[in-house]
């Protein structure tokens, strides 16, 4: 919120950050095995599955707003966007109560339908042909879930399973449903796909939009991590935003649609400086992407050697001063310019991760320093053309000259508390990155979810969404409780990971422990549950809450507070004992 603002300007952003709290999807429970979700968390499901356009009908909230003649692009809105939208009887001052009451209607016409009719929906055309769509294809695909056990089954015993596409449901494909059957991937010589460039190009669009209205200069130095699930299920948005940023664009054989080569874009048709990306590659990624890599360093090594002005081209200009500075070290010209031109990283050939979550779960570190060195020691490999080669002192000066840190997310089907990846990669890159340089570079959340929408956020604003509209949100709660102790385990991990999140980026603030310390263990319901179905879990997040009050990473707790959970960390520690 800008606090310069009026208090009517105020009052509507702060109604729009509300809407998106409100409509933000989350998970209700746990999948469970070759079962298919009934009664409301079917229509829920139904609405999560059907909010983006897919096979040749549109979003459940397009189609209504074009029954009710909304002039809202519900693919593209903005919550906090004024508008004079008259809709169902009511006037509305902002496009996110539009979504939200378009979004509140269809779910009555889905409930009103009972999943088995169209009667009563004449006044809604497009609508109904979204629940005949429904009807035919998405309900007998979700209740085929029934065939991951069926088709478990058929595979230990080594007969054939068919075979389906992968990808994210929620991102409008559909066509990997049902589930329970092998999928297949993608033709790697395919990627990035013209569509998934479509989409990075955009999205580094809004990355440098957003850097230049933040700091009133263009970015120069770019670290992006990107993993081999993500760009199978994407067909390659995060490679392609790295290309769009540099400034490159892949050239496709018109049959095959496979990549044959790049062309470089001018900068005067660019508009802007080009970007120097590093790129942090996962194992699978290394394992899976091979041409990739390859395609990556070629692209970097033309760049470099492009007669540019050097405040048009950050690449060029590093790659000059690097390879200077490794030639006054002694080594020949090769050699030099071999070192100066990695831009590829990730971890030794064999080994996955970042190497950070043993140390976050010892406890077995005293500063940020340990965890950014533990970080540099697995990430530190460079993949140029002649192999993989330890490349530590290049890394270090790669992460020196960072001034964002991106990652992105292509699906709202987890979040960024849900797995500890995420803080291993973009906090283990922003922590690193600052404990070189002595400077927090801005860390910048990529939201892929919406292809038509796409969103970049810091990601202290991405953080502060998920603990508000997940982690403590009782609806979450109670819908994990149904899962008994590993219910429990999913609310120790979100700590967990918040709390690693603060480790590595310094961005949790103290009311976020104090909610959680609220939620989880201090409401009597929720702190008997736990402690019934998952006593460990209980300790576990009690010790973590006490050890971010000993690190001084939630810096003011209440003595009160403070109190209750030494209590509460006595207690869990007497059930312990008494189930041995």
């Amino acid at each position: 919120l800008k606090l310069d603002s009026s208090v009517d300007e105020l009052l509507s952003e702060l109604d729009g950050y509300l809407c998106e709290i409100k409509e933000a999807q989350i998970r209700d429970g746990l999948h469970i095995l070759g079962e298919c979700p009934e009664g409301e968390s079917l229509i829920d499901l139904i609405i999560a599955l059907h909010r983006k356009p897919c096979g040749n009908v549109p979003g459940v909230t397009q189609a209504l707003a074009n029954d009710l003649d909304v002039s809202i692009d519900t693919g593209n809105y903005e919550a906090n966007r004024e508008t004079e939208c008259v809709v169902g009887g009511q006037t509305f001052r902002i496009e996110g109560k539009v979504i939200a009451f378009l979004e509140e209607e269809a779910k009555r016409l889905l409930e009103c339908s009972h999943l088995d009719n169209l009667s009563g929906l004449e006044k809604y055309p497009e609508f109904a042909k979204v629940l005949s769509y429904i009807f035919k294809n998405t309900l007998p695909n979700l209740r085929a879930t029934t065939d991951e056990l069926t088709n478990l089954m058929r595979g230990l015993s080594g007969e054939y399973i068919e075979s389906g596409s992968s990808g994210a449901p929620t991102r409008g494909r559909l066509d990997i449903l049902p589930t329970g059957r092998n999928f297949y991937s993608v033709d790697i010589r395919t990627v990035p796909t013209l569509a998934a460039y479509e989409i990075g190009a955009r999205s580094a669009q809004l990355v440098i939009e957003r850097y230049v209205q933040e700091q009133g200069q263009y970015p120069k130095s770019i670290g992006l991590s990107i993993w081999g699930t993500s760009t199978m299920r994407t067909g390659g948005d995060d490679f392609a935003q790295a290309l769009a940023l540099i400034g490159v664009r892949p050239i496709w054989d018109q049959l095959s649609r496979r990549v044959i080569d790049f062309e470089i874009i001018p900068v005067n048709v660019l508009g802007r400086p080009r970007v120097d990306v590093m790129l942090r590659i996962s194992g699978f990624f290394r394992d899976a992407f091979p041409d990739l890599i390859s395609l990556y360093n070629n692209v970097t090594a033309r760049i470099a050697q492009l007669d540019e002005p050097l405040e048009s081209n950050p690449l060029r200009e590093s790659f000059l001063n690097e390879k200077q500075t490794w030639s006054d070290k002694g080594l020949d010209e090769g050699e030099s310019e071999k070192r100066s031109l990695y831009r590829v990283f990730g971890s030794k050939p064999g080994s996955y991760g970042a190497g950070l979550q043993a140390l976050i779960e010892d406890r077995s570190w005293d500063t940020s320093d340990d965890l950014a060195e533990a970080y540099i020691q697995w990430s530190s490999y460079a993949y140029g053309e002649s192999g993989p080669k330890s490349a530590g002192e290049v890394f270090k000066t790669r992460l020196s000259q960072l001034e964002v840190v991106l990652h992105n997310q292509d699906n709202r089907e987890h979040d960024i508390l849900d797995s500890d990846d995420y803080y291993q990669f973009q906090g283990g890159m922003v922590n690193a990155s600052r404990a070189v340089s002595g400077k927090q570079p801005e860390a910048y959340f990529g939201d892929h979810a919406n292809p038509s929408n796409i969103r970049v956020k810091s990601l202290k604003e991405e953080l502060l969404k998920v603990y508000r509209s997940r982690v403590i949100n009782p609806k979450w709660i109670e819908s994990i409780k149904k899962h008994g102790y590993k219910g429990a385990f999913e609310m120790a991990a979100s700590v967990d990971y918040m709390f690693a999140f603060d480790a590595t980026t310094n961005l949790v603030q103290d009311f976020m422990y104090e909610g959680i310390a609220e939620s989880y263990l201090l409401d009597p319901e929720n702190r008997k549950f736990i402690e019934e179905k998952n006593p460990w879990a209980l300790r576990d997040m009690t010790e973590r809450l006490l050890e971010a009050i000993q690190r001084k990473m939630w810096s003011e707790p209440s003595n009160e507070v403070r109190r209750k959970l030494e209590d509460l960390l006595i207690a869990s520690e007497g059930v312990l004992e008494e189930d041995m």
